[in-house]
């Protein structure tokens, strides 16, 4: 039975897409099977992994609207044991389309349990928002990992993220548990985020991932060339950060 591990953080720019596509593309290369869901309407889990969007029939817009099965819209990669389930800018107005539903908020839900006896993970990509997608995608996860980055406002807006858990869990999906606050964007010559990463730790403690992404320009030029960093150059300290990672969330579940 696999885990279904939702990336969120309603503060854009915190690297939750980069986080999403290099963690599940370093799960893959440790043999495990993974499958993104892209649940960001902006779509760039989709295309980072490779995926040409308007070629797309099925993305997961129909899938919550009941237009396409999951198995339909879930794309192989060009990476061993990583699928995707791609994103579409349709998935804007699903909220709109979805208001009048009910059980609305656990529509993803029912979209991933079929699948979860297929993969060892499941990383649901989340916007930055916490909108009626964000709800659906922390009802249908088993934990969230919160990236933060290592900036002067990066612990603002936390709360805001940490009281929507609290609501989820109580109202929606009891066993959602927090799987860690990953530090991203680290700089360790810059006073201020070490000073970040101590108060995250202070604030969070063991919750707080022990790896640290680290700022790394093969990993924003990865990006733009469509691929993991662990494929575009595997030796790159985005690649290494991202691997251990992989093996410190794979030790956590073990």
């Amino acid at each position: 039975m696999g885990k279904i591990i939702a990336l969120a953080n309603q503060k854009g720019g915190v690297g939750k897409t980069t986080t999403s596509i290099n963690l599940a593309a370093s799960l893959a290369a440790l043999e495990k099977k993974v499958l993104v869901v892209d649940a960001d309407p902006q779509a760039n889990a989709s295309s980072g992994l490779g995926i040409d969007i308007k070629k797309v029939k099925h993305t997961i817009y129909e899938c919550l609207i009941g237009e396409s099965t999951p198995q339909e819209a879930i794309l192989r990669t060009e990476l061993d044991r990583l699928d995707i389930i791609p994103s579409h800018i349709n998935l804007v107005g699903a909220e709109l389309e979805m208001l009048n539903i009910g059980d609305r908020e656990k529509k993803l839900a029912a979209v991933l349990r079929p699948l979860k006896d297929d993969y060892d993970y499941i990383l649901i990509d989340c916007s930055p928002s916490l909108g009626l997608i964000t709800v659906n995608a922390l009802t249908a996860a088993d934990s969230v990992i919160i990236p933060v980055q290592c900036e002067y406002f990066a612990l603002e807006g936390i709360s805001k993220l940490l009281n929507t858990i609290k609501i989820i869990k109580s109202k929606l999906n009891p066993q959602l548990e927090i799987e860690g606050f990953l530090l991203t964007m680290y700089d360790a010559r810059l006073r201020l985020a070490n000073q970040i990463y101590e108060e995250v730790k202070k604030h969070f403690q063991e919750l707080v991932f022990e790896t640290v992404i680290q700022r790394n320009v093969k990993l924003s030029e990865s990006q733009s060339f469509a691929q993991p960093v662990i494929v575009y150059d595997a030796l790159s300290r985005g690649s290494v950060n991202h691997m251990q990672l992989a093996k410190e969330l794979i030790g956590k579940n073990s």
